[in-house]
């Protein structure tokens, strides 16, 4: 049984040529969550990987900026891009194109159902790239765009038409969760779900170059309660896997899958190959050649539960199995799978939690390495629950691993609203004079009555300078948390 684990943060540690071990989950259980090349956590969800000229491309929805589904106040936080050689390394690439425009906030922010589910292809006859997303404010459900890169930036086209309850009101739920499928011979598909038949699959036919429905349809392929799914094919067969029952934003939704041998059918009878996604709910399939050999990367969204923060959310990926008769074979939730021979750079292990606030605070003990002015200060940390008051950061000197003094050579408060959901990193300048060799503290605090703010800890590399302690009496007395330091980095000039 995998356990969810909401605040779980891991980066991976590796150093040597071989094969990229992607990871999703500890040896007992806990998910793993990424972070980029900038030191944050990987913010894309609810979206799909796609590989194009040996690179993978992370698509999805972001959350760091606070879009919560069905709050009236929440913004729209847009689509992120991430790159990587390996699925290890991300490189964040940014949005792909600019949400925070008026009109897109009118289209998907809270007073609207939201925006969801970027999935990109790539049209060998026009050379664009064609992004998908899924909108409520149309009669399609879909607004389309095109680009000349994997990153974009994306231009809008006119709304696809799409044969599927064309004939509804518009701002409604007509069409759903879906995915694009390009055929062997070029030709486009869209996968979705028919929210006005209570959540049936359907599989349309698009136009050459991608931009819109053609009106040849299956409809029907599930007979409701399903969403999500993902259309691909594997040796003269298709199949379409599915979130089954489907459920917004919950994590352990069950995978079922259906065969036939054209995209649109006759289908077969659903088969159910997991009955928790490997605590998600399944997000897409991908097809992509890697190392001579073809794999189906199965990708579930591994939800916080329907919490306030879904930009917390982590990711369960793997290839399918199959069976010789093409059946995919029932779901192990590995905890590991081993991609092409890379380079791996090496990294440290973290957990992120979020509990900083009311009585509880946590310090970090440093030793200087040289003497000079802490010119910067910088802590992985993220809010939920919105905190109603501001984030502290208090230096003092320190003593075998005890403040000294009473009061603090430095207090500064980082503005609630500069932090993000999303684990990120937080840098402020103390502009403080330290000398080599001897130690330092920096206690994280708030005032808030409501929510946390968060923190990532790792394994400490050296207990003398590098413990972190916890206060549940707000700040009276601490605890040091064993062999555990913060998320840190300072930088002395």
């Amino acid at each position: 049984m995998i356990k969810f684990y909401s605040t779980l943060v891991l980066l991976i540690c590796l150093n040597f040529v071989g094969r990229a071990q992607v990871k999703n989950f500890t040896a007992d259980g806990k998910q793993i969550t990424r972070f980029d090349n900038l030191g944050n956590a990987v913010d894309a969800h609810d979206g799909e990987i796609a590989y194009f000229e040996g690179t993978y491309y992370l698509y999805g929805t972001s959350y760091d900026c606070g879009f919560e589904w069905n709050n009236k106040t929440a913004p729209f936080c847009g689509f992120k891009t991430y790159s990587s050689k390996d699925m290890v390394n991300w490189k964040d690439e940014g949005f792909m194109f600019d949400a925070k425009t008026p009109l897109w906030q009118s289209r998907c922010d809270g007073k609207t159902y939201g925006c969801f589910r970027p999935h990109v292809v790539y049209n060998k006859k026009s050379k664009n790239y064609v992004l998908w997303i899924n909108v409520y404010d149309n009669v399609s459900g879909y607004r389309v765009f095109t680009g000349k890169s994997p990153i974009g930036p994306f231009t809008e086209v006119a709304e696809p038409k799409i044969a599927v309850n064309s004939n509804m009101p518009a701002a409604g739920l007509n069409n759903g969760d879906h995915d694009l499928f390009i055929d062997d011979d070029g030709t486009g598909y869209l996968a979705f779900t028919d929210w006005r038949t209570k959540g049936t699959i359907v599989v349309e036919q698009l136009t050459d170059d991608y931009l819109s429905g053609t009106g040849k349809v299956a409809n029907s392929i599930t007979s409701g309660k399903t969403e999500a799914p993902a259309l691909f094919k594997r040796k003269g067969i298709y199949y379409i896997t599915y979130s089954d029952p489907n459920c917004g934003y919950c994590a352990g939704t069950g995978t079922s899958y259906k065969t036939a041998k054209s995209p649109l059918g006759p289908w077969s009878e659903g088969k159910k190959i997991s009955d928790n996604s490997c605590g998600g709910q399944p997000s897409f399939v991908s097809t992509m050649k890697v190392n001579a050999e073809t794999i189906y990367l199965y990708g579930s969204d591994l939800w916080n539960n329907a919490a306030k923060n879904e930009a917390q959310a982590n990711f369960y990926w793997a290839p399918l199995t199959f069976a010789e008769d093409g059946s995919i074979k029932p779901m192990e939730c590995l905890s590991s799978f081993s991609m092409k021979k890379t380079k791996i750079q090496p990294s440290d292990e973290f957990t992120a939690g979020c509990d900083i606030g009311k009585e509880k605070q946590r310090s970090q003990f440093f030793t200087a390495d040289k003497s000079g002015v802490l010119k910067s200060f910088t802590i992985t940390t993220l809010k939920s629950g919105y905190p109603n008051q501001d984030f502290i950061l208090d230096f003092y000197e320190s003593k075998m691993g005890k403040v000294t003094g009473n009061k603090a050579l430095v207090s500064i408060t980082v503005p609630q609203d500069s932090i993000g959901w999303s684990a990120r990193n937080q840098t402020v300048k103390p502009m403080i004079n330290l000398t080599k060799g001897k130690q330092y503290v920096v206690i994280l605090s708030s005032k808030t009555s409501q929510g946390c703010y968060g923190f990532a800890s790792g394994i400490s590399k050296d207990n003398n300078s590098g413990v972190s302690a916890l206060s549940t009496d707000g700040g009276k007395n601490f605890t040091d948390e064993k062999n555990t330091q913060l998320k840190y980095n300072l930088l002395i000039e």
